[in-house]
């Protein structure tokens, strides 16, 4: 359903710097498609976007639309070889998902453009004949179970649930939409009926061409991608179906509640939930875009900017969300402090104060007006994002917004209209209000239990007589509207810069830092990046040393917040963050006023103080993240062990976590001096700015922190140039390190299985990236679709510092880390057959596919510049990289991958080197125990003499001598 009529003559709105071509069609089936053209693209891209989703499951089949969309993928008549879209779309450079929501479900993928046509016509039998097999029927709905097991301890997905719980139970918003082998195998079952029969039944009765809407995103002219899809798609059925609504307001009889719950991670968060009409229906106003814009503001005068100086909130944010046609919710979402979780009946009342505000200031026109141009500033000059993400964004417009409104969406809101957002605000009251009130603390003290995720909690009646006392009750605080936004870019000229380098260049070195440069010559717009990586030798040399320093560079953060919010309102970024060897502060966005900010962040950070109370309150924060840290899932934790074993000089988080319970203010005061007294600044500027003008801004840099009559900083000895360093593993042995998971409550097992293979070398580079595109897709489809181990089921490649290998990354609540180790053993050998067995013509079509992989251009300043960083951060620096090996490529025989594959991959090979990381369930723990029956796996059972007894890889980091001007 369009929210809004549309007419003939509409011309669909496209940003002032988008050179794409666009077209909409309708088929004979009525079928509606936008054709987007773009001849300098390297992917191509399709999405479908089907009318109906999880709200359609019929009573008793909870995840039967998300089943099916796990179903579509297996195989049509067409293509009946089980997994061959997938591989084929993998083997040629692409990927391809999909996603069920509420009211739609999106199916999609990219893949290199020169295999589009066939791709497309695979993705196209989807939607005319698809097999669903019976035998992949058993084994699919486990592969819906196991996603939902990962999800069983998210807090996100369980309070989610919650909130959908807390709702009229004859509203398809109270439903369990994932499904689980009991919604789906079990419970069917006992009723006697056939799932496979009622997900046909579901696919005939709802997948019709009339409400599903298709984007083609193509290299080819616009003609000729309307023939290929007039051929491809016009056989889809249209049975006529009507687009189903649902209306009502699901929470209508669940209002004026306070319900505590208990999450699984340690927190306190406060979630206060109005549900309002939907903003949709007058998005060219703009309504909640311009509540959530005041309330979630966060500077001097806001709402956070108060809760923030009394210590109660560490993060704020306020806007729409779950919403549809018929409904919708604005959400106030408030992390609290532990002071804060102990005041909420005073934020509550300072919130509704500020709403109060709001009422009485009435709407602001100059408000509107400044938000008004900054998103009309952001469309206009938007970065261009890869294809496969455009045309989701575009399929899912197409089902909400009148045709010229496609590529926009809400992000233009143009008319100013006070009584639509002042009606808005009217929703906002004590007696429309859900509050939901998440903390650890009130285990024990809840009488309820959600049924599908298990979590507890408990509901309490408020009034608004309750909110009025809250209100009245709250500390005495000046809120008020932010001022005019200082950072709104006025010049939004593109600089004509002389260097037109395709690489960056080393522009300029001193004893203090260095300084890369490299120009926009692809992108034209008024944007930059900034990137200043302080490397000190002090901020990462003990536990302490790298707590405190991490600490600094959040404290830094917080006191740039109130000054810098506006900037980020106005597309202007910043971030500094902690690093291994120090921090690092990275500005981007538009260039015009990116100076002024750059010069404020090194002001705090040269006239840094510790404040005791924002100290103790960030010390909270980091303490909470170190304590969750076992609650990260199974598979992430084996990441962080395989980490902890390769990287020299690095520190476990247990023992982090020790030294952070007794630092103090003090602490950091004495260390911050220190951590800043050697520096080196390792710099990378980009984009819309002028050489001498990158050269200023790092000679004030050093001006600052190296030349006054005071210098905070001197440069580095020689000796101190130190770089990150990873173990070289031992040929022909397999080391295994066995952990019990963190969690006695969670069921689910994990394996990493590392295959470390060489030092960055173009030949051997290649080598391994071929291996890796073509086991991919079959190491998927054999280890989770066909064994069914787990929905976490990742083949990789793996870069530390430079040092590459692939890994093998399982995670699964049916199978133990040993089985798991065993059948990954068993793929290799089943992969090594198919490699030796490889047709002449599948080996060049891999070979091509990677090529154009490497070719493919950068979409943006932001991904360009996080590559080319990528190079100067190892110390690689190989900024032509895609060319030597694209080179290599080219050269390269089956034979030659074949012997490397002999040597490094294959299971058993001698010279392999590999690093078996298994995280085994409580449950699991007899056949876990550390037996390693392999003659050739060592068992490691100590992460630091294990360090210490390997040799480490050089460093391709060198100094400042490394690089010559």
């Amino acid at each position: 359903m369009a929210a809004g009529k549309e007419t003939p003559e509409e011309v669909i709105i496209k940003p002032r710097n988008d050179t794409r071509n666009y077209k909409r069609i309708i088929l004979p089936n009525f079928l509606q498609v936008l054709l987007i053209t773009d001849p300098d693209t390297d992917k191509c891209a399709a999405s479908m976007n089907v009318g109906v989703g999880a709200f359609s499951d019929p009573e008793g089949l909870e995840g039967l639309a998300h089943f099916l969309e796990h179903m579509l993928f297996y195989a049509s008549e067409k293509y009946p070889l089980e997994d061959d879209y997938s591989k084929y779309i993998s083997e040629h450079g692409g990927r391809t998902n999909a996603y069920t929501s509420s009211e739609h479900t999106n199916y999609y993928f990219d893949v290199n453009a020169d295999c589009f046509e066939e791709a497309l016509d695979r993705f196209a039998q989807f939607f005319i004949k698809p097999l669903m097999s019976s035998d992949a029927t058993t084994r699919e709905i486990k592969a819906v179970d196991s996603e939902n097991q990962k999800n069983l301890l998210s807090d996100a997905w369980r309070i989610n649930q919650l909130q959908k719980h807390l709702s009229a139970e004859g509203h398809p918003y109270h439903k369990f939409s994932t499904g689980n082998w009991d919604t789906l195998e079990v419970r069917p079952k006992a009723r006697g009926v056939d799932t496979r029969d009622e997900l046909l039944k579901f696919y005939r009765e709802n997948y019709s061409a009339n409400i599903m809407n298709l984007v083609v995103y193509s290299k080819e002219s616009l003609d000729k991608i309307e023939s290929s899809v007039l051929s491809k798609f016009q056989e889809i059925r249209n049975i006529n179906c009507k687009q189903l609504s649902f209306p009502g307001q699901p929470c209508s009889e669940h209002l004026q509640v306070l319900v505590k719950t208990v999450p699984i991670k340690r927190a306190h968060k406060l979630r206060i939930t109005w549900p309002i009409t939907p903003g949709i229906h007058h998005y060219m106003e703009g309504p909640s875009r311009y509540l959530g814009h005041l309330i979630g503001h966060e500077g001097e005068g806001s709402l956070f900017y108060i809760l923030k100086k009394l210590g109660w909130a560490n993060s704020l944010s306020a806007g729409e969300s779950d919403w549809t046609v018929d409904f919708s919710f604005f959400k106030v979402v408030i992390d609290l402090s532990e002071a804060g979780h102990a005041n909420v009946e005073h934020i509550i009342g300072l919130l509704f104060r500020y709403i109060s505000l709001l009422q009485q200031s009435g709407v602001c026109k100059w408000i509107f007006d400044e938000l008004s141009a900054i998103c009309e500033m952001t469309f206009h000059y938007q970065d261009k994002i890869p294809p496969i993400d455009y045309v989701v964004k575009c399929s899912s417009n197409m089902q909400l917004y009148p045709l010229k409104d496609w590529l926009v969406g809400s992000s233009l809101p143009s008319n100013f209209a006070p009584s639509v957002i002042q009606s808005m605000l009217n929703e906002l009251t004590p007696n429309n209000v859900r509050i939901f009130w998440e903390s650890t603390n009130f285990e024990g003290h809840t009488d309820l239990t959600e049924p599908w995720y298990g979590t507890a909690y408990s509901v309490e009646k408020i009034t608004g007589a309750n909110i009025q006392e809250w209100m009245d009750k709250a500390p005495e605080e000046h809120l008020h509207l932010p001022s005019p936004n200082v950072f709104i870019p006025t010049d939004l000229s593109i600089k004509n810069v002389q260097v037109k380098a395709s690489f960056p260049v080393l522009l300029r070195k001193s004893l203090y830092s260095r300084l890369w440069y490299k120009p926009d010559t692809a992108f034209s717009t008024p944007k930059a990046f900034v990137k200043l990586d302080f490397y000190c030798p002090f901020g990462g040399n003990s536990p302490e040393a790298n707590v405190l320093t991490d600490i600094s560079a959040r404290l830094l953060m917080d006191y740039l917040n109130e000054y810098a919010y506006d900037a980020q309102v106005a597309g202007l970024y910043y971030g500094i963050s902690h690093t291994d060897n120090g921090f690092q502060v990275t500005l981007t966005g538009y260039s015009h006023k990116l100076r002024i900010l750059l010069e404020t962040v090194i002001e705090k950070i040269t006239t840094f103080e510790v404040k005791p109370d924002r100290f103790y309150v960030i010390k909270e924060l980091v303490t909470k993240q170190y304590e969750n840290f076992k609650f990260q899932q199974p598979y992430q934790q084996a990441m962080y062990y395989c980490s902890l074993l390769l990287k020299d000089r690095s520190w476990p988080w247990k023992d982090e976590l020790e030294v952070l319970s007794v630092l103090e203010p003090e602490d950091l005061s004495r260390l911050y001096p220190q951590i800043l007294s050697r520096t080196f600044i390792e710099c990378y500027v980009a984009g819309n700015i002028k050489p001498s003008e990158a050269e200023s801004m790092i000679e004030h840099v050093e001006n600052i922190l190296y030349k006054g009559s005071k210098p905070l900083s001197q440069p580095l000895f020689p000796s101190q140039h130190l770089a990150n360093r990873i173990v070289s593993l031992e040929k022909g042995v397999i080391y295994c390190y066995t952990k019990e998971g963190l969690n006695p409550s969670d069921d689910n097992s994990a394996l990493l299985h590392y295959i470390q293979v060489h030092q960055d070398e173009f030949k051997l580079n290649i080598k391994l990236e071929l291996v890796a595109l073509i086991a991919k897709q079959p190491a998927f489809h054999q280890l989770r679709s066909v064994e069914q181990l787990g929905y976490i089921t990742v083949l990789m490649q793996r870069n530390d510092s430079g040092i590459r290998g692939v890994q093998f990354i399982i995670q699964s609540t049916a199978k133990g880390p040993k089985h798991i180790e065993s059948r990954v053993q068993a793929f290799l050998k089943m992969f090594e057959s198919k490699l030796y067995e490889m047709p002449d013509d599948e080996f060049k079509s891999n070979v091509t596919a990677l090529i154009e992989m490497k070719l493919e251009k950068h979409k943006n300043l932001r991904e360009e510049s996080g590559y080319f960083w990528r190079e100067i951060q190892d110390g690689t620096l190989k900024f032509d990289r895609k060319e030597y090996e694209v080179a290599a490529l080219k050269q390269l025989t089956k034979a030659e991958l074949i012997q490397f594959f002999d040597e490094h991959i294959k299971a058993g090979a001698p010279q392999k080197k590999s690093l078996s990381v298994q995280v085994y369930a409580t449950a699991q723990s007899t056949e876990n125990a550390s037996d390693v029956s392999d003659c050739n796996m060592i068992a490691i059972d100590d992460v630091f003499s294990f360090r210490r007894s390997r040799p480490l890889y050089g460093s391709f980091k060198g100094g400042i001598g490394h690089v010559k001007l």
